[in-house]
C-alpha cells in the first residue's frame, strides 16, 4: 500500500471508529452507567470461571498495561521508525506525545461519563477511578498500534508475525480487565475504539507532515539557481577615441598623432 492509500485508510478508520465510539458513549451515558446486556453476562461468566492459575496469568498480563511499562514500547517504536540519531529522537518524542495526549483525552471522557465499575465483590485485582473507557485497554492499544506501525515500516523479515503478536498482547490486556471483574465489557470495547480512532488521527497528521517535507524539498530542487553577481568595479571604463560620441555631444578633438598620417606638418616637402 502506498502512502496515499494509507492516508485514505487512516481517514476512513478515524471517521468510522469515532462514530462508533460516540454512539457507544451515548448509549452508556443514556443508561446512566448501568451495565448493558453483554456486560452482565460476561462478568457473571468470569466470576464463575476463575482457577488460580488463570487469575495469576490475567494479573500478570493486566499489569503490563499500566505504569511505565507501556511507555517503554512507545519510545522503542520511535527508535525503530527513525533513521539516524536525530530522526530517532524526534520519532520517539512524537510517539511518547501521542500516548500522553491520548491519556489526557481519555481521562476527560472518563470524567464526563463518570461510569461506576462493577461491584467490588467481583474484583480479582485492584482498580481505581471511573470505568469508561478502560485505561489499561486504551494504553496498551495505543502502544501496540505505534509499535506495529514501526515494525511494518522498518522490519525486513517476519513483520506480520511480530505485528500479530503485538496485537494479541493488546487484546489480552483488554480481556484481562473483564476477566478480573474490574471493567465492564463495553468499557473495553470503548477503549479499543478510542485507541484506534486516536491512532488513525495521529497517523494522518504524520502523513501530512511527511508530505509537506517532500513537497518542500522537491520545490527547492526545482527552484532555478541564481547566477552569482559579478564584482562591481567603481573605476570608470577606459576611454575609446574611436567610439562614436553619445547623442547630443560634440565629437572629441582629434589628436595630430591620430591615425591617417601627419599631413601639413612643418618641414614637409613643398606643395
Amino acid at each position: 500500500m502506498n502512502r496515499r492509500g494509507a492516508a485514505d485508510l487512516a481517514v476512513s478508520t478515524a471517521v468510522g471508529t469515532l462514530v462508533a465510539f460516540v454512539l457507544l458513549t451515548l448509549v452508556v451515558a443514556g443508561h446512566h452507567g448501568a451495565p448493558l446486556l453483554t456486560d452482565s453476562r460476561l462478568l457473571s461468566w468470569s466470576v464463575h470461571h476463575r482457577p488460580p492459575v488463570a487469575v495469576a496469568a490475567a494479573r500478570g498480563v493486566t499489569d503490563t498495561g499500566t505504569g511505565i511499562i507501556p511507555y517503554l514500547p512507545a519510545v522503542l517504536a520511535g527508535v525503530i521508525a527513525g533513521r539516524g540519531a536525530r530522526q530517532r529522537v524526534i520519532a520517539a518524542a512524537a510517539c511518547l506525545a501521542c500516548l500522553v495526549l491520548a491519556q489526557l483525552v481519555r481521562y476527560g471522557v472518563m470524567s464526563l461519563v463518570a461510569r461506576d465499575r462493577p461491584p467490588v465483590g467481583d474484583w480479582a485485582a485492584r482498580a481505581s477511578g471511573w470505568s469508561f473507557p478502560s485505561g489499561h485497554t486504551t494504553t496498551s492499544a495505543v502502544t501496540a498500534g505505534l509499535l506495529i506501525a514501526a515494525v511494518l515500516l522498518r522490519a525486513r523479515h517476519g513483520r506480520r508475525t511480530i505485528a500479530a503478536g503485538i496485537g494479541c498482547w493488546a487484546v489480552l490486556v483488554g480481556l484481562s480487565r473483564v476477566y478480573l471483574g474490574v471493567h465492564w465489557s463495553t468499557d473495553v470495547a470503548g477503549g479499543w475504539l478510542f485507541a484506534l480512532c486516536w491512532l488513525s488521527i495521529c497517523f494522518r497528521v504524520c502523513f501530512f507532515r511527511v508530505c509537506f517535507r517532500i513537497f518542500f524539498r522537491s520545490a527547492v530542487r526545482r527552484c532555478p539557481e541564481v547566477p552569482p553577481t559579478p564584482h562591481d568595479s567603481t573605476a570608470p571604463p577606459p576611454y575609446d577615441s574611436t567610439a562614436p560620441p553619445p547623442p547630443g555631444e560634440a565629437p572629441a578633438p582629434r589628436s595630430p598623432d591620430s591615425a591617417g598620417g601627419r599631413s601639413g606638418a612643418p618641414g614637409g616637402p613643398p606643395g
